[in-house]
This record gives C-alpha cells, sequence and structure tokens, in this order.
C-alpha cells in the first residue's frame, strides 16, 4: 500500500496543478474585464483540447515503460521515453504550425463576438508555441511513472507553474517591474512555464539517458509500437468528448439554470476523476511492472488493493457529498433556480460514486497490462450505444437533467460490467 499511496499523491498532484494554476490566471485576467475574461476561455479551452487528446503520451507510455521495468530492462523503460518524447516533439511542432494558421477561423468559429474572438485567436497564437514542450511534459510523466519515480514529476509541474505563476500577476498587470501586457501577459506567462515543466523532463531523460547508455536516436519499432497504442486511447478520448459536448449541449436547450447547474456538477464529477485517477495511474505503474517481471499474483494483489483504495475514497467523498448536499451547491452559486437544478445531478453524482470507484480502478489495471484495444472498444460500446443515444433522448421527451444524467450512469454501468468482465476473465494478466 506505501507503493501504491507515494504513486497516488505524485500523480494526483500533478493532475491537480494545472487546474489550480487555471483558475488564478481566469482570476488575474477577470480583473481586466470581461472581454479579456471571456477570451481567455476560448483560448484555455482550444488549448486544453489538444493536450487531452494527446494524454496518451503520459498513460501509453505509462503501461509500457512499466512492464519494461518491471523486467529489469531499466533501460528498455527509459527508451520508452525517448520515443514518447520524440512523438512529443513531432506532434508538437505540427500543431504549432496548425494552430498559429487556424487560430483566427478556429476563434471566430467558436465565439460570435469578433472582438473576443480575435484576443482569443491573439492569446493562442502566442500560447501555441509551448505545445511541443507541453506533450514532452506528458511523455516525461509517463515514462517517469513507469520506472516509479515519484519526485521528479511533481517538482518538474510545481516549479513550472509556480514560474508561471508569479509571471501572470507580473506581465498581465505590470507587477514587480514587469511591462503590462494584459491578456498577452498571461499568454507569455503560459509559454515560459509549461516551456520550463518541459525542459526540466527533457533534462531528466537526458541525464538517463546519459546514465544508462541508451541512444538519444528515435527507435521505429517503439514509436510504431506506441503509436497503435495511441490510436485506441485517442479515440476512446473522443468519444468522452463527444458525448460530454453532446450533453453539455442538450442541456443548454432547457434553460439557462439547467445548463449552469449541469456545468456545476460536471466540474464537481471532472475534479472528484482527478482524484480517482490519480490511484488508476499507480494501478498502471505497478500492474505493468508486476506483469513485466511474470508476478501475475503480484499483479492481481495490486489490482485488488488499488481497487478497494479507489472505492473506500470513493465512498467517503460520496458521503461527503450526501452530507453536504444542501450546502455545497451554494459554494459554486446563489441563483434559488440553479440551485434547484443543481439538486437532480447532485445526486446522480453520488450514487455514481462507489460505481466509479471500480471502474477507474480497473481502468488503470487493465491499461498497465496494456490492454488499451479492449478498453477502447468497451468505452465505444458504452459512451455510443448507452450515454449518447439518452442524451439526444433526453431532449426529444424532455428529461431534463435526469435523462442526461441517466445517460451517464448507464454508461458508468456499462463500463463496470465490461471491465469488471475483463478483469474476471484474467486474460489480461497472460
Amino acid at each position: 500500500m506505501k507503493r501504491i499511496a507515494a504513486l497516488s499523491t505524485s500523480a494526483l498532484a500533478v493532475l491537480v496543478a494545472p487546474p489550480l494554476y487555471l483558475l488564478l490566471d481566469l482570476a488575474v485576467v477577470g480583473r481586466l474585464g470581461a472581454h479579456e475574461l471571456a477570451a481567455l476561455g476560448v483560448g484555455t479551452l482550444v488549448l486544453a483540447i489538444v493536450s487531452t487528446q494527446l494524454t496518451f503520451l503520459a498513460y501509453g507510455t505509462t503501461a509500457r515503460s512499466a512492464r519494461r521495468f518491471g523486467a529489469g530492462d531499466r533501460d528498455g523503460a527509459i527508451a520508452e521515453g525517448v520515443g514518447a518524447t520524440w512523438i512529443a516533439l513531432g506532434v508538437g511542432v505540427l500543431l504549432v504550425v496548425i494552430g498559429f494558421v487556424a487560430a483566427p477561423w478556429v476563434m471566430r468559429a467558436l465565439v460570435p463576438d469578433d472582438a473576443v474572438a480575435a484576443d482569443a485567436a491573439s492569446w493562442l497564437r502566442i500560447a501555441i508555441f509551448g505545445v511541443p514542450l507541453i506533450l514532452v511534459s506528458l511523455a516525461g510523466n509517463g515514462w517517469m511513472r513507469g520506472v516509479q519515480e515519484t519526485r521528479a514529476p511533481v517538482v518538474n509541474v510545481v516549479v513550472g507553474l509556480g514560474v508561471s505563476a508569479v509571471l501572470c500577476v507580473g506581465l498581465v498587470h505590470g507587477v514587480g517591474g514587469l511591462p503590462r501586457l494584459g491578456l498577452h501577459g498571461s499568454a507569455w506567462a503560459n509559454l515560459v512555464g509549461q516551456g520550463l515543466t518541459g525542459l526540466l523532463f527533457a533534462a531528466a531523460l537526458v541525464r538517463h539517458v546519459i546514465r544508462s547508455g541508451v541512444s538519444l536516436r528515435p527507435d521505429s519499432t517503439i514509436i510504431r509500437a506506441q503509436l497503435t497504442m495511441a490510436r485506441d486511447l485517442i479515440t476512446r478520448s473522443l468519444s468522452f468528448q463527444i458525448c460530454f459536448v453532446s450533453a453539455a449541449a442538450v442541456a443548454a436547450r432547457f434553460s439557462v439554470e439547467a445548463v449552469a447547474a449541469h456545468q456545476v456538477v460536471l466540474q464537481v464529477w471532472e475534479f472528484l476523476s482527478l482524484l480517482l485517477d490519480s490511484l488508476a495511474i499507480a494501478a498502471q505503474s505497478l500492474v505493468g511492472a508486476a506483469l513485466g517481471a511474470a508476478a501475475v499474483a503480484e499483479a492481481k494483489s495490486v489490482a485488488r488493493r488499488v481497487t478497494v483504495a479507489s472505492v473506500v475514497v470513493s465512498v467517503v467523498v460520496a458521503a461527503v457529498l450526501a452530507v453536504g448536499a444542501s450546502s455545497l451547491p451554494r459554494v459554486f452559486n446563489s441563483d434559488p433556480a440553479v440551485l434547484h437544478a443543481i439538486a437532480t445531478p447532485w445526486w446522480f453524482l453520488i450514487g455514481m460514486l462507489p460505481i466509479a470507484g471500480v471502474v477507474f480502478a480497473l481502468d488503470g489495471v487493465l491499461l498497465g497490462a496494456g490492454d488499451a484495444a479492449f478498453l477502447r472498444t468497451a468505452t465505444l460500446v458504452s459512451a455510443l450505444g448507452g450515454f449518447l443515444p439518452l442524451i439526444w433522448l433526453s431532449l426529444v421527451f424532455d428529461w431534463g437533467l435526469a435523462g442526461i444524467w441517466t445517460g451517464l450512469l448507464v454508461f458508468m454501468v456499462a463500463r463496470l460490467a465490461t471491465v469488471g468482465w475483463r478483469y474476471r476473465g484474467g486474460g489480461w494478466a497472460r
């Protein structure tokens, strides 16, 4: 349990730090006015979507690196990091070119206000240059989790975002002798901080390569294998995006209060997902290492312990949300109509959490076992066969937020059934 706690705590710190920085960024830019805040919101949304679709650089690399680390092939585990870093740089440079050219058109498509769209595009055209190093950071987190290094990823992320935080305040408002750049100051702070984090991960990789004698040249065999896993993980991620975008679109058609309530509870769900995901990441690393060492019994033991820990955490959080059902939503909104609308999805969230505890843990176990193809198929079937139809049926039959969140509940139950069946079958352990 000590290794599970260390890995999950490290992963949680890395996962939570960027959203916390974003809150600071929004607060700092928000003092400039609603116009600048809207532009920042759209700009960070586009940047986040790009990063979200490429998280395979962390999750896929963790699984492959951990397997080789567990087999006693530390050099091979580091070589996985080299391959993932080359993919990050190649894809990152391509995204910089595309993002810089397409930014004005993308923003005009998303924002009806021409002035806000222009400012959002201007912000993105600065921040987009940090994408290659953002992706290097994802790859770095992946191989470091694989070799079970817990301290360096946290230090790298905290140092980078700490610099971003200082520069954000200084450059946006001209504090501490820095120039007052307004909204552009936020973009430069983002670029410098994310770039610093990426450089720290790259430096760590170079140090390990020098000590191990692994080549820094790209290995086509490793890169092809990683891209195969990437295909499965990106497809899986896209199915999530389609469903949640559809849910927001349908909620917006019910009422302003409904979409506000939906987004509040969804943000709580996404934050709690980070908590459960940290335990899943620990499972990826430890299960991958155990299977790499052909220690099937140890892999199954880790799977059981992580699942129990995840369920305990989710039940405790659900109990807190249930006790605070009448007071906690007021932290996010004071409008009586919105608070009334929040009640329905809030109780759905409470009911889903214990199910999510099992699903997230077993997701981590199966990813650690390299079972990405199965997870892709299971998620697609659950999302497109359950969640998505119920979202749109809610609009047709006017089921409201209860219909949308029933779809999410069905989605989680279907995932529980599929990953539970896969886990009990034992094929993942071979």
